[in-house]
């Protein structure tokens, strides 16, 4: 046995294989370094993408934050345009049509300009060729005062004080309230408060520098207390009106009251807007509004508190869904971005489809075989499972949406795709609610929804807001304003669209549409009642 271990052939052979074990040993850990250093630099890349990731969200975080404690509006858009258009308008044929201002009906003070003595060039006579007309439209700075002479009576009988009144006069008070401020101050007053964002301070302002008739900042906010008081009956009228319209936006924002958040909830149809501040933002409100048993055309944003509107028939905002998935899409990765992507494409062809029938492109057949279509896209995008978050709440939210997405195709001229004629009117108010914040009482907050229902129906329909005010305050009493639609012809209208024959089953609409829906009439020459984003 001993001299077969110092056998030397066996020896060499058990090196040989050792050396052979040692060799692939070392091969394996050279090819597992090489693995590893590429594990580490793909995970340096990868670190440094998270760092860079977490830099640009710590910015849009600080500017975010900055943006909350941010006095003023922030109006900043950004970075500017590396290449701007020119301002101004264009020359030549891109000019666009010229206009001018018409020449007044009526001349209140005519001047004659005497002509020059010589000639300024070489001090000759001058002869008059002809004399051409030119027109100035001045304001006059001045404050009209007018005095009523009012006889007070007594009544010989029953020995009852009796005074006259004028049609000008807007109230009977005398003695220490004598001197009053007319009423087309007072509706200027409210016009710059409640129509333009101006404060209190700010309105007595221009009536003092532009008119020379001064008032305090109290005397304005208890002026538009009166105007409002005497408006109430109208806003009654209106909020009655907007429970028996057949079709209606609704929309809230944020509001302050005495310092503590309410909210502002609108409402608008066809013909009116209400406004109302109330405390909460949940159902009770909303139902406070509109009726609890409202059964017309619901638009609104998607707000699940719209949907316990159980008889309505509901159409959830397109444009909101189109900016929230294009604003998902900016900050995701693009494998991430491609659902958001087809979502928001679906929605741009479905307007898209809607536009075309409008235009008589299409009929009301083809409109309704090419939206099945659009619901089996988006169907099959929502039946899948995403790894993203931010891709697994909108489908969650499209999800629920699902039945109420495409409400404007099955009606097209008769549901609007977006909630943009409510959005406006929100508009408005969010820049007064900048501009003083809000409303200091109750009584100011009441005479705020007053008047903004008030003026945005009266721009609504086109009327003069301001010889409605003015008619107003003259009256003895308050009255209901010429801004209400009348309720014959909304009752005339709504028996008409019921007793209409359907050309088509029922089974054939969506399934948001749970109550008798209108006869589907083809596109008319103007078939739009509300313009869409």
């Amino acid at each position: 046995m001993f001299l077969k271990s110092l056998n030397p052939l066996r020896r060499i052979r058990e090196l040989a294989q050792e050396l052979c074990r040692t060799r692939e040993e070392r091969e394996q850990a050279r090819r597992r370094i090489e693995q590893l250093e590429n594990d580490n630099e793909r995970l340096e890349k990868e670190h440094q993408r998270l760092q860079e990731e977490i830099k640009r969200l710590r910015k849009e975080l600080e500017t975010a934050q900055r943006a909350t404690r941010r006095q003023a509006a922030p109006f900043s858009r950004g970075l500017p345009n590396s290449h701007p258009k020119t301002p101004g308008r264009k020359s030549g044929a891109a000019h666009g049509p010229h206009h001018q201002r018409p020449i007044p009906d009526q001349v209140d003070e005519e001047i004659t300009v005497s002509a020059p003595t010589q000639c300024p060039a070489c001090g000759g006579p001058l002869i008059v060729e002809r004399v051409e007309s030119q027109y100035q439209e001045e304001i006059v700075r001045r404050t009209w005062v007018r005095r009523f002479q009012v006889p007070v009576c007594r009544c010989a009988q029953c020995d009852q004080r009796v005074q006259g009144r004028h049609p000008l006069q807007t109230s009977d008070a005398l003695g220490a309230a004598a001197v009053q401020v007319g009423p087309e101050a007072v509706t200027l007053g409210v016009l710059m408060n409640k129509s333009l964002g101006l404060p209190h301070a700010d309105a007595a302002t221009i009536l003092q520098q532009g008119f020379g008739l001064t008032m305090s900042r109290g005397g304005i906010c208890r002026a538009i207390q009166r105007v409002a008081h005497k408006a109430e009956a109208t806003w009654h009228a209106l909020r009655d009106a907007a429970q028996r319209s057949a079709l209606a936006h609704m929309d809230e924002t944020g509001w302050k009251v005495e310092a503590q958040l309410r909210w502002l909830w609108a409402v608008v149809t066809e013909q009116v807007t209400f406004c109302e501040i109330l405390p909460g933002r949940g159902f009770a409100e909303a139902a406070a509004i509109l009726g609890a048993e409202y059964a017309g055309w619901l638009i609104h944003d998607g707000w699940r508190v719209y949907y316990k509107f159980l008889k309505a028939a509901h159409q959830s905002c397109v444009a909101h869904l189109i900016r929230r998935c294009r604003d998902l899409a900016e900050v995701a990765t693009p494998s991430a971005a491609r659902f958001p992507l087809a979502v928001k494409q679906l929605f741009e062809e479905g307007l898209a489809l809607r536009d075309r029938y409008l235009e008589q492109k299409i009929s009301l057949r083809g409109l309704w075989t090419a939206t099945g279509r659009l619901e089996a896209k988006l169907d099959r995008l929502l039946a899948r499972t995403y790894r993203e978050p931010a891709n697994r709440r909108l489908a969650k939210h499209l999800r629920h949406e699902r039945p109420y997405l495409f409400t404007f195709l099955y009606c097209p001229g008769l549901v609007d795709a977006t909630n943009n004629l409510a959005e406006r009117v929100m508009r408005m108010l969010v820049v007064i609610r900048k501009n003083w914040g809000g409303n200091r009482t109750g009584k100011g907050a009441r005479a705020q929804a007053v008047l903004t229902s008030v003026l945005c129906t009266a721009r609504q329909q086109d009327k003069d807001v301001f010889e409605l005010l003015v008619d107003l305050l003259r009256s003895r009493q308050p009255k209901l304003l010429d801004i209400l639609p009348a309720k014959a012809g909304a009752v005339a209208e709504s028996t008409a669209k019921s007793a209409a024959v359907r050309k088509l089953e029922v089974e054939t609409l969506p399934a948001c549409a749970d109550i008798p829906l209108p006869v589907l009439l083809p596109p008319p020459a103007n078939p739009c009642l509300f313009s869409s984003a």
